[in-house]
């Protein structure tokens, strides 16, 4: 598809985002109503209050939970990796190649401060929120640095079959008075009028592998418009929760429990409205009897007046057995969405310090209980933010150039730190079930512990070099102290020797020398 301005881009794709919206809205009403309100929705207008709180606690602590496992805040989540065999080839020795590693570390640890120095963190787990709701959200990192959240409202994505995006676009409503003077005049020779408020359109349309990306208010084109970027550099990433071929969107977590959620708040909607009519007290006084109404009504308490007991009565629902029958039903449902939305686990410790086993077991279920969510967000969010990131801070010369050919980031914090993990797992269970069968003798005479600590080292991503010794080194060093323990046992006796000889070239020197 070929677009002359980006309104056309967004004008022609907007139409197949309105079922998403309206699914969108939906799941907001029942779950947090501010995040995808209805459409005309102002800062003065009012949101309705659901009737029950469980999807609300449920999209919070789960959006805190991933937040905790792509970002974890004690341990980087991506390693630059080094491209060994290349290096190799053009002949870098080992100790050039372990000195790129250590300067490549401290790239790590200055993007993970400049992460935690800006406000990254809020902005994704605001995008986190939108993703388990809504299912769509579109992160924009420019240039100047700072992450902003476009909601699935304010864009538009198109993808191919394989799911790669090939356009998107952006609506924003801004202030005519902020425009620049030189925006105004071209606004103005193309025949625009001066309004309270203009429309700015953004658009990204890939171009082989790269995005051409063009911008105009109103409809007039703007000549800072029409810059190309590389696609792993694109400041637009548009997220989405689930993968659907065949759809340019994704679709939202509460969604799939959009019938569990109904029913609860039509149960606690008719709870509450049922326990308010049954909380009023109401006195019948029977029309035809001795008893006065307005008598009782004007006597305080204690007060002796003349009356029946016959003549007045209490009104009652008689209903306790339907609120017992729908609390029932309410309790069931609320144990389903609570295991649905991870309510009933608390594997992290409330603590400012939590341990990367903690946060490993975190991240395991996560990939299990969302059905391979975590995998997603790891190729679709935190690749191309880290991509994006260095790549603002190298324009800032923050970072230093690094070849994209050998240097590559790499997320750890996957399947395959979660494959690691159980690596480790199986290898120290084996380790432990055989010292107690056999002995720690016998591990020591069949197990080759070089293996071990590779293989332990591997599971734990830690690279070995220049770490563990090798088999050549441990036979060098054993070959070494061999020598110098003979060296030890044969230099008493050779001391010996030389002083017997000294003493014997003494004598005979005192024998030849002739006596006074």
């Amino acid at each position: 598809m070929k677009f002359t301005t980006a309104q056309a881009v967004y004008t022609s794709l907007e139409g197949h985002r309105y079922q998403y919206l309206d699914r969108a809205r939906s799941c907001s009403k029942l779950t947090l109503p501010y995040v995808m309100p209805d459409e005309g929705h102002g800062p003065h207008s009012r949101l309705d209050t659901p009737f029950q709180g469980v999807g609300a606690r449920g999209v919070n602590n789960l959006a805190s939970k991933l937040l905790l496992a792509l970002l974890p805040p004690n341990a980087p989540f991506f390693r630059l990796n080094i491209d060994s065999y290349a290096l190799a080839n053009e002949g870098a020795p080992e100790e050039l190649i372990s000195e790129i590693e250590e300067t490549l570390q401290k790239v790590e640890e200055s993007v993970m401060a400049e992460i935690s120095r800006e406000a990254y963190r809020t902005a994704i787990h605001s995008a986190l929120k939108h993703l388990i709701i809504t299912g769509n959200v579109m992160l924009y990192m420019p240039d100047e640095g700072g992450i902003r959240v476009f909601h699935l409202d304010r864009f538009v994505v198109d993808r191919d079959p394989m799911g790669n995006v090939t356009h998107i676009a952006t609506k924003e409503n801004i202030s005519y008075d902020v425009l620049d003077e030189d925006i105004k005049a071209q606004i103005a020779t193309n025949g625009g009028q001066p309004t309270d408020e203009v429309h700015l359109y953004t658009a990204a349309c890939r171009d082989g592998d790269e995005f051409i990306i063009y911008q105009d208010i109103n409809g007039v084109a703007l000549e800072s418009s029409g810059s190309r970027v590389n696609k792993a550099k694109n400041p637009f990433i548009p997220l989405r929760f689930s993968r659907i071929d065949g759809e340019s969107y994704g679709r939202g977590y509460v969604e799939e429990y959009l019938g569990d959620l109904q029913s609860l708040e039509g149960l606690s909607r008719a709870i509450l409205e049922g326990s308010a009519a049954a909380a009023k007290v109401m006195f019948l006084v029977n029309p035809n009897g001795t008893t006065r109404a307005r008598t009782l009504a004007e006597a305080p308490s204690g007060a002796i007046v003349q009356g029946n007991a016959a003549d007045v009565t209490t009104l009652q629902l008689n209903k306790i057995a339907d609120f017992r029958t729908a609390e029932s039903s309410i309790k069931v449902i609320a144990d389903r969405l609570g295991g649905a939305f991870l309510l009933t686990s608390n594997v992290v410790r409330q603590a400012e310090r939590v341990t990367a086993e903690e946060i490993r077991m975190l991240s395991q279920e996560l990939e299990s209980a969302l059905g391979g969510l975590y995998s997603l967000l790891s190729n679709e969010m935190q690749l191309p933010f880290v991509n994006r990131l260095m790549d603002v801070m190298k324009s800032k010369k923050k970072l230093p150039a690094l070849p994209k050919d050998i240097v590559n980031p790499v997320i750890i914090t996957g399947v395959e730190a979660l494959g690691r993990g159980n690596d480790l797992q199986k290898l120290d269970l084996f380790l432990a079930g055989a010292a107690q069968v056999v002995g720690p003798q016998a591990i020591a005479e069949f197990v080759n512990v070089s293996q071990y600590f590779q293989r332990r080292a591997t599971a734990l991503g830690i690279k070995t070099a220049g770490l563990v010794k090798d088999d050549e080194q441990i036979q060098a060093e054993k070959q070494q102290a061999q020598q110098m323990a003979m060296m030890a046992q044969v230099a008493p006796q050779g001391v010996k020797a030389l002083g017997d000889q000294a003493l014997e070239q003494q004598r005979q020197q005192g024998v030849e020398e002739p006596t006074e």
